[in-house]
């Protein structure tokens, strides 16, 4: 399979790497506006393949029509976030870079699956589906993956061991997300019946701060975890395994929502997001996610108008 990547900042780049490591495709191209970093960091990533022994091959461009019969697009490209913004702040940069994107996907990669990294990514990926007109099981955001690897490792760190760890976040990517301590186990056993109160509540903290803890370190967004969320997203497609992942997708009327791109758990394969997995949600879970819907409304309208704008 050839896969693409646009954007070669930290994500875009971590995440050829580890394709290319992992050997999960035949082809990577990896698009850049500026071709020189691409290239750079394409050759590094190439020499590092030699001594891995890795065969898959990798291009560098800033032409799209590269990108031609890609089976799946991973859009990384848009302003990172950075201390003291929160994902919002980014919606009206980009969107604008989104718009550039998605459009020139539909133009000569038709027919693939898209992976929306970019922040903020419910309203990004609610964005790619809207302009792209693709059906909604083609259009999969990476966000729940990745909350859902921090909750597993502030579960981690209190069970002091990283085996037989399933932690399960829905909502928003972002400060409205809803770890599930229902669906979220140590050894088949639910975390809420493990730890008490206060160390359950520790661990959603951890999880809802664990991108802010690093922009705070760094200066930049996240790109190792990002990255292996991603490859785990396309293993699934690729490899058709159904396996059951937190992304954030298309919703009408499970849980309760319609009209909006949201985390939930989804059967991912070959066509992508196959079908939303009902999981029973506690009380307060369901008013969580209800809660973490509606947090969207806002940003919603703004893409609707910017929309409609462009369609007239």
């Amino acid at each position: 399979m050839k896969i693409s990547v646009i954007g070669a900042g930290n994500v875009g780049a971590s995440t050829c790497y580890l394709l290319i490591a992992k050997e999960i495709c035949s082809e990577v191209v990896l698009l850049d506006i500026n071709k020189s970093i691409a290239q750079g960091k394409a050759i590094d990533m190439m020499q590092a393949s030699i001594t891995l022994g890795a065969k898959t091959n990798i291009k560098t461009t800033h032409d799209y029509q590269d990108i031609e019969n890609s089976g799946i697009v991973v859009i990384t490209a848009g302003l990172p976030r950075k201390e003291g913004m929160s994902r919002e702040d980014l919606l009206n940069i980009n969107i604008k870079i989104m718009e550039e994107v998605v459009l020139n996907i539909k133009k000569f990669a038709p027919n693939s699956i898209v992976i929306v990294v970019s922040n903020p990514l419910d309203i990004m990926n609610y964005a790619a589906l809207k302009l792209s007109g693709f059906s909604k099981n083609r259009v999969i955001g990476m966000g729940g993956m990745l909350d859902s690897a921090r909750m597993a490792y502030a579960i981690s760190k209190r069970a002091g061991s990283t085996k037989e760890i399933r932690a399960c976040v829905i909502g928003t990517h972002g400060e409205h997300m809803v770890p599930l301590l229902s669906q979220s186990f140590v050894y088949n056993h639910a975390i809420k019946d493990i730890f008490d109160k206060k160390t359950c509540e520790e661990i959603i903290h951890e999880t809802k701060n664990g991108g802010a803890q690093i922009v705070k370190f760094l200066q930049t967004s996240a790109y190792y975890a990002p990255a292996a969320s991603i490859c785990n997203l396309i293993e699934a497609i690729s490899n058709d395994t159904k396996s059951l992942l937190p992304c954030s997708v298309w919703l009408e009327g499970e849980y309760g929502a319609s009209g909006v791109s949201i985390g939930v758990p989804v059967i991912i394969g070959k066509n992508g997001a196959e079908k939303v997995f009902s999981l029973p949600l506690s009380e307060e879970e369901r008013e969580r996610f209800r809660e973490s819907v509606e947090s969207l409304a806002d940003s919603l309208n703004i893409v609707d108008k910017y929309l409609q704008n462009i369609n007239h």
